[in-house]
């Protein structure tokens, strides 16, 4: 439904080797790089085993780039310890030879940006019952050592270069350059965009971030009767912020975008009966017994949706504890929802997909939080299939990202970018 508008694992560290690089300016004809810093280099690989059954499993794998420069393009590479097979693959290009994996990255998130996560997730199979995670990891061709370091420390000097093109499009770069089987499609978009929607609503997700620095604080509604373990409670943040980041890793150092994460918090629950709520602790606030649209709702005296000025004084948990958008768990509900207020979507759905690696109809409706349209009566040219336009992909695609640039492209000056 489109916006409303107005384990198992290791962790592995490697040293990643690093080249000077020098930008040219617009209108030069040569550079002279005279000098250069050593820069700190490495990299933290998070292998996670996030579902197993008899002969098979899903796995996911972040690498988190922990240098202070770009690693452009990526590629990692390990060994199974077993009789392990890589199946279907998304957000990369997977191949096996052997025991021997290597993954690449694929065109929307081939660039690790510094202090920056990619990930990307696999299926596959194996025989007996031992599934032992790889021992160590190799990016770039660089094996894993536990550490960080400088870049060798005397790079060439005086170096002189014939002229070359300034780089467009792409992270941290300032020009709109989209893949060019792209740039008709998302024009269609955008102009569907202003056909249909006002953009001077002040409460789209961009709007929510840039007023938090940042981040996003969320309030579960819990429209169940089910109970709901400190465990399952726990794992539902994690999961929201997991998600976020599939979405917004893309989004780091890109065009003047000024975040490398949003960060994701759970502050408060809503439930119609506290024996619900299997906990004991204070980590959040415990809404009881308000029922909104026949549901239970959060405090309104804490919600954005609300107090778009942005005024929490009459919120129970103080200021710290308002919340931005809620999480609407439905039992029984099939499908989802989506707006600046938050997304719906089934509570058993939800709950039975915190292993999966990108929960679709969650995914889809916070592409609506962040303005993305839906696509029910029409395609843009050449595209099929993305997670924007309902039942046609399971997971964000390129398109998908680009869209999301593309809001930004619009919308950044209102923010003074």
């Amino acid at each position: 439904m489109g916006p409303a508008l107005p384990n198992t694992r290791r962790r592995l560290r490697a040293a990643i080797a690093a080249t000077a690089v020098a930008v040219v300016g617009a209108g030069a004809t040569a550079f002279t790089l005279m000098s250069a810093e050593a820069a700190t280099t490495g990299c933290e690989v998070d292998y996670q085993v996030t579902a197993q059954w008899p002969g098979g499993f899903n796995a996911n794998v972040e690498i988190t780039n922990l240098g202070d420069t770009a690693v452009d393009p990526w590629k990692l590479e390990w060994d199974f310890p077993g009789t392990q097979k890589i199946g279907n693959a998304w957000n990369t290009t997977a191949t096996q030879s052997g025991a021997h994996v290597t993954a690449a990255g694929v065109e929307y998130n081939k660039r690790i940006a510094a202090a920056v996560s990619t990930s990307f997730g696999f299926s596959g199979t194996f025989t007996g019952t031992a599934n032992a995670v790889p021992s160590a990891f190799k990016l770039n061709g660089v094996a894993c050592t536990g550490d960080t370091g400088p870049s060798p420390t005397n790079p060439p000097t005086n170096v002189t270069a014939s002229p070359t093109e300034v780089p467009t499009g792409g992270p941290g770069q300032n020009e709109w350059n989209p893949p060019a089987n792209l740039v008709q499609p998302l024009n269609e978009v955008w102009a569907h965009v202003e056909d249909t929607y006002n953009l001077n609503f002040r409460n789209f997700g961009w709007d929510q971030i840039m007023a938090t620095g940042g981040k996003i604080n969320y309030c579960v509604r819990w429209d169940s009767n089910n109970s709901v373990t400190l465990q399952t409670r726990d794992a539902i943040e994690a999961k929201l912020q997991q998600q976020y980041d599939v979405w917004f890793d893309q989004m780091a150092g890109w065009t003047d975008f000024p975040f490398d994460q949003i960060e994701v918090d759970v502050v408060g629950w809503a439930a119609r009966d506290r024996n619900l709520l299997q906990w004991s602790d204070s980590a959040v606030d415990v809404y009881i017994g308000d029922i909104r649209e026949n549901a239970p709702q959060c405090a309104e005296a804490c919600g954005r949706f609300f107090h778009q000025d942005g005024n929490y004084s009459q919120c129970p948990g103080g200021a710290a504890r308002h919340y931005d958008q809620s999480l609407w768990l439905t039992q029984g509900m099939g499908g989802g929802a989506g707006g600046d207020w938050g997304q719906r979507m089934g509570q058993e759905y939800f709950v039975n997909s915190l292993n999966s690696s990108q929960i679709t109809i969650y995914l889809h409706e916070l592409g609506h939080t962040f303005g993305l349209d839906d696509f029910y009566d029409w395609t843009p040219t050449g595209q099929c299939c993305f997670i924007m336009n309902a039942g046609s992909s399971s997971t964000v695609t390129e398109f998908d990202v680009w869209m999301l640039r593309d809001w930004w492209r619009h919308l950044k000056n209102r923010y003074g970018y």
